[in-house]
Parts: structure tokens; sequence; C-alpha cells
């Protein structure tokens, strides 16, 4: 029996969509977690198990799981984590998953609408930045509504990056990525820091662009060592961060996948930015301070990532 208000529905039960749920169960801060999949089983199964975790890890969110890709029971979720679809194998890029994908997102977000018409979606699918753009059209919601996850994710992996590095404590980094999440990812070095001091004071150039380079790789990194499937630890903390924030009303200030409306000179598309995270999904673009190349290579990542999302209108 639900212990708390809210709702928030993972689509998808593969490992990111089930370690999804399991972060946000263990937040505690629902009444319950939906899982849902086509497969009949796996999310009742894994729901299952999940609960019987409870007593030991100390939370009272409720999992549910509905198989046979039915909705029933996700009705009126305030937050829906889409990450059906398929991963990358190695050898592939984000952008070979473009076709099928898109079928699978453009039917989840139908659903979505139909079942959770006020609900703030989080799009978790690859392609990401046009799977987020095609899940707005799809569901017809209002934009702030409609949030990719992957700035997060892809500055977590930077910060990790520069940690190993100089061999220090991950909580003494910060560091920032915006633009797409693919190839024209835009890491901030300008913006990161190491215990307070500028990157660029303790780490030469060189090995700054290395670990750029590194981090804009990072999911297929992991893939071609995993070989079979993709990465989901980090990529599910990253998305349960982010339902949490719309969860708390929090006002984060996250690098999320957002649209962008005359920010930093660039308007009409889905981006990599930092944005403030509400009840309502993006409450507002937040724009930093960038130098004059990483401003270029934000325009730059909007450019190419406005033609993809304009193909994606019909899939």
């Amino acid at each position: 029996m639900a212990t708390k208000p809210g709702k928030i529905t993972v689509v998808g039960s593969g490992f990111y969509g089930s370690t999804t749920a399991l972060r946000l169960a263990q937040y505690d801060v629902v009444g319950t977690v939906v899982l849902t999949d086509i497969v009949e089983g796996k999310p009742e199964g894994l729901a299952l198990d999940i609960n019987q975790s409870r007593s030991i890890e100390g939370f009272e969110t409720e999992v549910v799981g509905v198989g046979g890709g039915s909705y029933e029971g996700t009705e009126g979720s305030d937050v829906v984590v889409v990450t059906a679809g398929l991963p990358r194998k190695p050898g592939m890029s984000r952008m070979d998953l473009i076709e099928t994908n898109a079928g699978i997102v453009r039917s989840v977000a139908e659903n979505v609408a139909r079942t959770s018409p006020d609900a703030v979606v989080i799009v978790v699918s690859n392609p990401l930045d046009e799977m987020t753009a095609l899940a707005q059209l799809a569901t017809g919601f209002p934009t702030q509504r409609v949030m990719g996850q992957a700035g997060m994710l892809d500055t977590a992996r930077f910060t990790d990056n520069v940690a190993r590095e100089l061999g220090v404590a991950t909580s003494s980094v910060r560091t920032l990525t915006l633009g797409s999440h693919g190839d024209t990812m835009v890491p901030v070095p300008s913006r990161c820091t190491v215990d307070g001091q500028p990157l660029a004071d303790v780490l030469a150039a060189d090995r700054i662009a290395h670990l750029v380079d590194r981090t804009r790789n990072g999911g297929a990194e992991v893939v071609a060592l995993l070989k079979t499937g993709s990465a989901y630890y980090a990529p599910s903390a990253a998305a349960a961060r982010m339902a949490k924030a719309v969860i708390e009303d929090s006002g984060a200030v996250l690098p999320v996948c957002a649209w962008v409306d005359g920010e930093y000179g660039i308007s009409g598309v889905y981006l990599g930015v930092e944005a403030e995270i509400g009840r309502e999904g993006v409450r507002r673009v937040v724009e930093g301070d960038l130098t004059d190349d990483e401003l270029a290579g934000l325009r730059d990542a909007a450019e190419a990532v406005r033609t993809k999302q304009a193909d994606v209108a019909d899939l």
C-alpha cells in the first residue's frame, strides 16, 4: 500500500530501466514506482524482487510491474522516464538506432499522453537529442515538460575522468558538459575546478584535451568493453536524480537536454544546457559564462542536432 503521494513510471525494464526504478524506490520520495515492459512477467518479477529488498534497505516506495506492453496502472504519473529502445552494440553509433527507436519512442509518447497527460517526461532513449524532440512532438506536451538525460551523465563521466587523472576525490572535482549527447558534445573546461582551482591551473592543456575526448566517447568505451549492451549504472543515476528534482520541486540546476529558446543566441532546438528543474519540468534555462570557443561549439552542436531533430518528425 503506497504510503506517500506521487507516482513515477519507468518505461522499459532492461538494465537501465530496472536500475532506474530501483534507485527511485530507494530515494523513497513517492508512494509508487511503476516499471513497464512489452515482455510479460519480466517487470512483475523485477518489481517483486525490489519490493523484497525494502526491509533491508529501509524504504517504503512500492514498485509495481506491468508487462505485456500495458499502461494500466501508470495512469496519472507525475514523472515518466522513457528508457525503451534498443541499446548500442560495439561499433554502432547512437545515430544507428534512430529509425528503430523512433518508432518505439513515438508509441510510448502517445501512450503517456493518453494515460498521464500532466506528466513530466524524461527521455533517455538514444539518439538522445532526437528522441527527446520526437517525444515532445508525439505527446504534444509543452516543451518544458519534456527533457532528456544526457548532460548529467556526460558531466559525471568528465568528473570521473578528471578525478582519476589527478588522483583526487570525485567530490573535489566540478565539471560541466553541454551540447549534444554524441559527437558534438561540448565539455566546458573553463567551468571546471579541482578543489576550487581552475582545471587549467592543475592540468596541462594536452591532458585536458585527452580527457575531453575520452568523455565525448565515454559511452562507446563502455559498450566496447561490455560487448553486449551499454552503460546503465551511471545513466540510471542521472535519470533518477532528474526525476527526484521534479518530484521534490527542488529548483536544482542540472545539465539536461532542454528546449532552448533564445539562450546563448540559440532558438528552437533541444540541446544540452544547464536548467533549473522543478515540478513543471524545466523552469528556465540557466545561461553561464562560456569562452568564445565553447560558445561556438555549443552553437555548432545546436545546428548539428537541429537538422536531425527536424528529420524525426516524420519517423
